[in-house]
């Protein structure tokens, strides 16, 4: 399983490392039968974070068509305002000098005025690729219009946000619809990373690396099946 993880400006380094780090070690673990890369919409270049001008590089564009997982981080700022993600593009380009200062709409607003949308959509309506999300990433795609029908999570802030765009918003851990898991919260990185590990390589090496990082998953991962509990 190849995994790209999407860096966009101002994007939240932990919503990458931590994922990124849990999958490293899973290739370590199954002897290179998970591999990672950090891709952009642009190729090749120096991202820089919304959290204190950290600054990861992308060593290739993101490949919708290759087939394995795509993992999309939130953005990192103050929460801001909805309606600024609507901002006409003078306005994105004048907010802030920096990405740490930007509210976190303002920032999706930008990544939204990129191929990022396009290149996500290709890998949305493509069978070979899983599209996972952690904490806001989910956001990314939802208002997009990608996302409507579909059952995912995002930050506990944001949920009424991706509420808006249609999507089954639960408010869980992890979930998984398939082709698309998310997580909740910054943290929720970890258990992504851990869950995909199990579910597409398998128990095992997901333990090794779950006991190796001394970190043990939270909840249970959501799935659309059995019966509609009853109201406590």
């Amino acid at each position: 399983m190849h995994a790209q993880f999407v860096l966009f400006d101002g994007f939240d380094p932990l919503d990458v490392i931590a994922p990124y780090e849990v999958l490293s070690a899973g290739g370590a673990a199954s002897s290179g039968a998970v591999s990672a890369e950090l891709v952009s919409a642009e190729g090749p270049r120096e991202v820089v974070s919304g959290v204190g001008g950290l600054t990861l590089r992308a060593t290739a564009a993101l490949d919708p068509g290759r087939p394995g997982l795509i993992v999309i981080p939130g953005a990192a700022g103050r929460l801001g305002d909805p309606d600024e993600i609507d901002a006409g593009p003078g306005e994105v380009a004048r907010a802030g000098q920096g990405q740490q200062d930007d509210t976190i709409p303002v920032l999706l607003g930008r990544a939204l005025g990129t191929e990022l949308p396009a290149l996500l959509r290709a890998a949305v309506e493509n069978p070979d690729v899983t599209v996972g999300t952690v904490c806001g990433g989910s956001l990314l795609p939802a208002m997009a219009g990608l996302l409507g029908g579909r059952y995912a999570t995002t930050h506990h802030m944001a949920l009424d946000m991706l509420d808006a765009t249609g999507v089954h918003v639960v408010s869980a851990r992890v979930v998984d619809d398939g082709d698309l898991v998310t997580g909740a919260g910054v943290t929720s990185g970890l258990d992504l990373g851990l869950y995909l590990l199990e579910r597409e390589v398998g128990p095992r090496i997901a333990h090794a690396v779950e006991e190796f990082f001394a970190h043990e998953r939270r909840g249970t991962v959501w799935h659309n099946k059995g019966p509609e509990p009853a109201r406590f």
